[in-house]
């Protein structure tokens, strides 16, 4: 019998993967680093009430992966309306932005600023284009990026604006600009025309991604696949360029050496080119250790209080205040709170692995955010029961000027490794939402079958982008 086909990560992307080697008769070894699988997707419980660590809502125009959910939750996946605003100066502002709205509640002089500044840009766009700032300005104005972008990103990002790549833009922000939020207002397209940042409703498990994640898991121990958790993946050994051992650790020292006869990872994919042995090229691993990742910690709050506002999920752009985002769980979905008169609330912080947020003892953190919630003055007087910390170490692949020519010289290398095959946000080092890492996990397994699918192929919201997909769905 041949050896199995290991994948690395049992998140969105491994577990996607895992699945579809299983549906063509595959018994793959997955092996997850945490003890809970679900990567960054992941649904954290503390007495009873659920955290969805991230806020993670199911939206694909790609009606493969959309079936894929439906298949594995059924009725248990429910359409939500959706509520996102922006906190800044104390008001709430619409977002998607409602540019009346947000010009009546910024004030007459702030507003023909803001006009006069979007006039600006048309007529004279920052050239070269390659940074944060430049993008946003040159489809925003000035005055719109100070106010309802520069801060967010920083905090996001722990960098000044002109230090992140406009890739981070154009990928996240997509395609829209000031203009093109006017003209959606004034005559809004069809749902399934519109850009991911003004959709109105999106598609989340009754009791959060962790549902989907364990459907999955399940699926795939019952078609004969190993998912090993509490086991880090520390050494890829390689033979004549092809992938034979997989090597893991767990936090006692202890692990295992499993025999591989293809790796699908999604585990970083600066510490996959550090795993290989015989080790890489000088110059591989240099670009290797340049690639960063941004940590994320929520602070989860059990308010005693039922919630008194209708928002998922807030951003706040104040900077007077460290926590980058808030949300409410109970608006995604009823059963993440088992108490009608209590509130789960998850405050969101960005840091760098090793400063002062991260290594924050959880007690100060709860005190931090129960301090900084209270300042928001969303919940009056609600008292918190209780507070819980859950951190995640790599969350966000950092798009700074240089990571695109790292990333190539990364997957140039990997990519003479003929059964090695990275896939998902970590794997690829691409802030991939998470139908498009689902999708790269489906790629992979295919690839790994033998498929000629190029992974590294950027997903499109479109069906298009599966190339091949559509037999396995």
């Amino acid at each position: 019998m041949s050896d199995p086909i290991v994948v690395i990560g049992a998140g969105p992307a491994g577990l996607a993967a895992a699945y579809e080697l299983v549906n063509h008769g595959y018994k793959p070894v997955v092996v997850e680093a945490e003890e809970q699988i679900g990567g960054l997707a992941k649904t954290v419980e503390f007495d009873g009430f659920r955290f969805d660590l991230g806020g993670h809502r199911f939206f694909t125009r790609n009606r493969q992966i959309e079936t894929l959910w439906r298949e594995l939750l059924g009725e248990r996946l429910r359409v939500r309306p959706r509520l996102s605003r922006i906190f800044y100066r104390g008001k709430l502002f619409s977002y998607p932005l409602k540019p009346a709205q947000a010009l009546w509640q910024l004030g007459p002089l702030t507003a023909a600023s803001v006009a006069a500044s979007y006039a600006w840009a048309r007529s004279f766009p920052q050239k070269p284009e390659d940074n944060f700032e430049a993008w946003v300005k040159n489809r925003f104005g000035r005055k719109l990026y100070e106010i309802f972008f520069r801060t967010y990103t920083e905090k996001v990002w722990g960098m000044p604006c002109t230090q992140v790549s406009s890739d981070w833009a154009s990928e996240r922000i997509q395609d829209l600009s000031f203009g093109k939020v006017v003209r959606e207002a004034l005559w809004p397209r069809p749902r399934e025309e519109r850009s991911r940042s003004l959709i109105d409703e999106f598609l989340y498990p009754c009791r959060g991604p962790q549902e989907m994640r364990d459907e999955l898991a399940r699926r795939v121990r019952a078609g004969g696949g190993t998912i090993l958790t509490g086991q880090r993946v520390y050494t890829v050994r390689t033979e004549n360029g092809r992938a034979v051992t997989v090597l893991t650790k767990r936090r006692n020292g202890r692990g295992e050496e499993v025999a591989a006869s293809a790796v699908i990872s999604t585990m970083p994919l600066r510490d996959l080119a550090l795993a290989i042995r015989p080790e890489a090229p000088v110059a591989v691993r240099d670009a290797a250790t340049r690639l960063r990742f941004r940590a994320f910690l929520t602070v989860c709050l059990i308010v005693e209080a039922p919630s008194t506002f209708a928002d998922n999920w807030i951003y706040v752009h104040s900077p007077d205040l460290r926590m980058g985002r808030l949300q409410n769980f109970g608006n995604w979905s009823a059963e993440m709170v088992p108490e009608e008169d209590a509130s789960a609330i998850g405050l969101e912080y960005f840091a760098w692995q090793g400063d002062e947020v991260w290594t924050m003892p959880d007690v100060e953190l709860v005190e931090l955010g129960t301090k900084e919630f209270a300042q928001l003055g969303l919940m009056p007087k609600a008292p918190v029961r209780r507070g819980y910390v859950a951190r995640s170490a790599e969350a966000y692949p950092v798009y700074d000027l240089g990571y695109r020519e790292r990333v190539r010289v990364l997957r140039e290398f990997l990519s003479e490794l003929k059964n090695v095959f990275p896939c998902g946000r970590g794997g690829l080092h691409r802030y991939n939402n998470m139908d498009h890492s689902m999708l790269t996990g489906i790629l992979a397994a295919r690839a790994a079958l033998g498929e000629p699918v190029d992974v590294w192929e950027r997903p499109r919201d479109d069906d298009s982008s599966a190339k091949g997909v559509q037999e396995a769905l």
